[in-house]
């Protein structure tokens, strides 16, 4: 159903400028971050990023279940590896004659906001997906999402309405030569930023156990 959506209500507008925010692919071995995240939202944050309200066992199984094999998940990690910023990008089911879809999830920690993280995240969202011959991007969340209907008016995106829901679409060009050296750039800059924070993480621990105080390290 949303393909048939999206493949009627595609914008022209092109997409919002890039933003200079390292942003990651993370892996299995980010799970335990990626659910530290998740937990830290409150409970009108979860209400937002799920639709319904989440308690944390639902977050856990949803964690659980994350097969970063089918889908693609990112990140925007602080200058300790916080994760402050995810998103999640599910491929919808193809078919025949009907646009290839990913439906758009984001979450930001208060920590992160107004800082442009979901704006990079997107942006990270929508040059990957069109080096996988994604041609829409799908998000649905409640209408009284301001900051979801903010982020993807911004980005020129369709928005329809419906009991209390919304829908909103992105077309995308297909893949040419920039994205795909965009996409490696993004990727080997973010593996050194986030390469960099680990060694100065790992250093500030090693003063604080060499001063005799290891419980104070971040």
């Amino acid at each position: 159903m949303h393909n048939k959506l999206a493949s009627k209500h595609l914008p022209s507008k092109p997409y919002l400028k890039r933003q200079v925010i390292p942003v990651r692919e993370l892996h299995s071995g980010h799970r335990e971050e990626i659910l530290q995240h998740l937990l830290q939202l409150n409970e009108e944050d979860r209400r937002l990023r799920f639709g319904t309200q989440t308690p944390d066992e639902v977050i856990l199984r949803y964690v659980e279940n994350l097969n970063f094999n089918k889908d693609t998940i990112f990140g925007v990690f602080d200058s300790i590896l916080k994760l402050l910023g995810m998103a999640h990008l599910a491929y919808l089911p193809e078919i025949k004659g009907q646009v290839r879809a990913a439906e758009f999830g984001v979450s930001v920690l208060p920590a992160g906001r107004s800082q442009g993280f979901g704006t990079a995240l997107l942006q990270r969202s929508a040059v990957h997906s069109r080096n996988t011959r994604i041609e829409a991007l799908h998000v649905h969340c409640l209408s009284s999402n301001k900051a979801m209907m903010h982020l993807a008016q911004k980005a020129g995106m369709s928005v329809e309405y419906a009991y209390g829901d919304a829908d909103a679409y992105l077309k995308l060009a297909p893949a040419s030569p920039s994205t795909i050296v965009e996409e490696a750039a993004n990727e080997q800059w973010a593996d050194m930023d986030y390469a960099l924070k680990q060694n100065l993480k790992r250093s500030n621990q090693a003063w604080w156990w060499f001063l005799g105080r290891p419980k104070l390290a971040p």
